[in-house]
């Protein structure tokens, strides 16, 4: 490893010894396009972006290892080059994504509902736990885990366990055969009862999104699919799949390529017109429920909350003011699942105590899971200086 390289991961581990010593919190950041999520931004940056670089990658293999300043967007086209794509889509929320942010964040694209998420192809990771032991975990392959597969424990872990330093990742080929069906005119009802009757076939379903679009002229419902697979397998699904939005009176038609991968990556980079607030008071909250949740009405002073359907019926998207914080949660809860505050108000963000915040980012977590999560947190980092109160 070169002296600059060895130089910077010492750094590190000297700046975390000293955090526990002092007790002064750190923050652990990448290119801080994910600090507008979680609780709190509490701490001293650490900057984790001079370490960076891929180290190894084996395309025959479908791995590669990356250390965690490394740009997202350097490994995409990387992997591109060789026909290859990290297939869970993941976000960047802005240029300076690096893959150490995408492994802490555990965020995934529209594809996340049929290839999984971050966490399924994280391999093996080093991490320099607040002990300031660098510790390895996994490998880089797929049968290598004795005992608790900690590798994967870090994804979604907002650097509370320790600061990545490199992963191993699983990557695949890209899909021979893709295409978007655009169905105009299909109900939020009608479109969880068809993606989930076609989940139940074998149909090469990638990604699905719901939105009535107010942009639209007239406005209308719109209900997107997209298939990846081989490609007689995706010609045959498009002529049984049209077949049965058409008999719902709906008008079906196939999205051009170039303005599908643009679209489908506005979704995952949420800069389609549906995530523009529709006014300043109003927040972003994500419902995680399951796939089989049906239609959520969730109304503030009588009026229903615009929606955003995703991950085949299991991601609701939908806007409405920090003071709803209680009805949101409840449908939620209601449906089986969850809701997070994702973004805070146009209102909010303009002060400096940003006060949506103070109705919970997340819900609450029972009395046993919060217990597991903070025991567990002691044992990597003890004296609690890492990422305090960001999950």
């Amino acid at each position: 490893m070169p002296d600059t390289l060895q130089h910077t991961l010492q750094h590190f581990t000297d700046r975390i010894l000293e955090a526990t010593k002092t007790g002064q919190p750190l923050r652990l950041r990448g290119g801080g396009t994910k600090d507008f999520l979680g609780q709190s931004l509490q701490g001293e940056v650490l900057d984790t972006t001079a370490y960076s670089g891929i180290l190894s990658y084996e395309p025959s293999e479908l791995v590669i290892t990356v250390r965690c300043g490394t740009p997202l967007a350097d490994v995409e086209a990387a992997l591109a080059q060789k026909g290859q794509c990290f297939p869970f889509e993941p976000p960047h929320f802005g240029a300076g994504a690096t893959i150490g942010g995408m492994v802490a964040a555990g965020l995934s694209g529209p594809a996340r509902a049929s290839v999984g998420t971050v966490r399924d192809f994280v391999l093996g990771a080093r991490v320099i736990n607040g002990k300031g032991e660098h510790l390895t975990f996994g490998g880089q392959v797929m049968k290598n885990v004795a005992g608790y597969d900690v590798s994967r424990l870090l994804a979604g872990s907002w650097g509370q366990l320790g600061l990545i330093t490199e992963v191993s990742l699983k990557v695949l080929p890209v899909a021979p055969g893709e295409a978007t069906l655009v169905c105009a005119g299909v109900s939020q009802a009608q479109a969880l009862k068809l993606i989930n009757q076609w989940g139940g076939q074998p149909l090469p379903l990638n990604a699905s999104a719901w939105v009535h679009d107010t942009t639209a002229s007239p406005a209308q419902d719109y209900f997107f699919v997209r298939l990846r697979g081989a490609v007689a397998a995706v010609d045959a699904a498009i002529v049984k799949m049209s077949a049965e939005v058409k008999a719902l009176g709906a008008h079906v038609s196939i999205l051009d390529q170039a303005q599908a991968a643009a679209d489908w990556q506005a979704s995952g980079e949420q800069t389609l017109d549906f995530f523009k607030a529709p006014t300043e008071q109003d927040c972003l909250w994500r419902l995680s429920v399951p796939q089989t949740a049906p239609e959520l009405d969730v109304r503030v002073n009588g009026a229903a909350c615009a929606q955003y359907v995703e991950w085949h019926g299991a991601q609701r998207w939908l806007w409405a003011p920090a003071s709803a914080a209680t009805q949101v949660r409840e449908a939620a809860v209601k449906a089986g699942g969850h809701a997070t505050l994702f973004r805070t108000s146009a209102a909010s963000q303009q002060t400096l105590g940003d006060v949506d915040k103070q109705a919970g980012v997340y819900t609450p977590l029972n009395a046993v899971q919060q217990r597991i999560q903070n025991e567990l947190k002691k044992q990597f980092d003890p004296a609690g200086v890492l990422n305090p109160g960001r999950a």
